[in-house]
């Protein structure tokens, strides 16, 4: 260990420095360490900004500061410069996962074991009701922490070192079994159960372009084009507190997508049904260019259709009334799935998707 001079001290390869804080209720000096500073010059800079909060009493001991102090300070910093709906998710799952686990620790007393047990235990009863959380969840609060523990590290240095990088996160679980995925023929006939429901032409996009959610309800009819059979995605919906809010797509920017006959065919029939409904709202039309919107006209909440999805494919396993359930059921699958199925569906079928795509 170095010697004290002006504040600043060297401790094996690491700087730091001490100040005097007066507690504003008890008026008492007392000094307030704070190390991890790779240089001297770093280690000075830090204190002379330290004195200046200690005198306007700002100073916050670094010391003493919680998971969550750290935590809602970081996202403020970088709600400038983050994507509204993934600072939402960050914000989610700080409030909902994080903050009432270890949220009252301090930062600088977080090891990789304590995260180890946060993950563990989200794993095994973290969701609604105590009730186990998906591998998924974990992962992304996970993902979410080694972020802010990177910054706290290399922005912030109120940490010498991320716990985030050495914790040990739970082993994924094999709930998703070979055969629960659906394959072409199960995909074909979900397609036809949904035909007779006024947005059919919704999930055959969807399983035929890949497109996300999000891009399928804000995609304008001025964006499609049937005789060249293309689809443009130029922009993207989904719900942020409880509101449904517009953005760019995922990567930034729009993606013009080729569609086969097929899905031309499905799209026109589509727009003929939509311009029926129209005439039948009269003036509560509510105007708009969306392909997918409501019978009067209005845009689609997301979770509309995630919804409807899981409600035919349980009319279709737990048919009402006389009729026969079938011999073999239609596994259960997200909406999400769908954009990974198209590819799928081609290969099965032993054509490449280009040569699909562009008939």
């Amino acid at each position: 260990m170095g010697m004290l001079k002006d504040g600043i001290m060297r401790r094996g390869r690491k700087w730091s420095y001490v100040i005097r804080v007066t507690d504003p209720e008890t008026g008492v000096s007392k000094p307030r360490w704070v190390g991890g500073f790779d240089t001297e010059d770093a280690a000075k800079a830090a204190r002379d900004e330290a004195r200046v909060k200690a005198r306007r009493g700002e100073y916050v001991d670094r010391n003493r500061l919680t998971v969550s102090e750290y935590l809602d300070a970081w996202i403020e910093a970088h709600a400038v410069e983050i994507k509204p709906k993934t600072l939402a998710g960050y914000r989610d799952n700080i409030r909902v996962y994080v903050k009432p686990r270890i949220g009252g620790m301090r930062l600088q007393a977080v090891r990789p074991a304590t995260l180890s047990k946060l993950y563990r235990d989200l794993l095994e009863s973290g969701g609604e009701g105590g009730r186990p959380l998906s591998q998924r969840t974990v992962d992304y609060v996970h993902a979410v922490l080694r972020k802010a523990f990177n910054d706290a590290v290399q922005v912030d240095e109120v940490l010498a070192v991320n716990p985030a990088e050495r914790a040990k996160r739970p082993k994924k679980t094999h709930r998703d079994a070979p055969g629960t995925v659906w394959d072409a023929s199960q995909l074909r006939l979900f397609l036809g159960v949904a035909q007779q429901h006024r947005l059919y032409a919704f999930f055959h996009l969807a399983a035929f372009t890949g497109a996300r959610r999000g891009e399928l309800l804000n995609l304008r009819w001025a964006d499609v084009d049937l005789d060249s059979r293309a689809v443009t995605f130029r922009t993207s919906a989904d719900v942020i507190d409880g509101g449904r809010v517009q953005g760019s797509p995922k990567g930034g920017r729009g993606r013009t997508v080729p569609i086969d006959a097929g899905t031309a065919r499905v799209l026109r029939a589509h727009r003929k049904r939509q311009a029926e409904e129209q005439l039948l709202a009269g003036e509560a039309w509510a105007g708009g260019d969306f392909v997918f919107a409501t019978g009067l006209g209005l845009p689609l909440y997301p979770d509309t259709v995630s919804q409807l999805m899981t409600k035919l494919i349980k009319a279709y396993n737990e048919p009402k009334g006389s009729e026969t359930k079938p011999a073999v059921p239609l596994p259960r699958a997200r909406l999400h799935d769908l954009r990974h199925l198209h590819a799928t569906t081609f290969l099965l079928r032993g054509t490449p998707v280009h040569v699909v795509a562009c008939r």
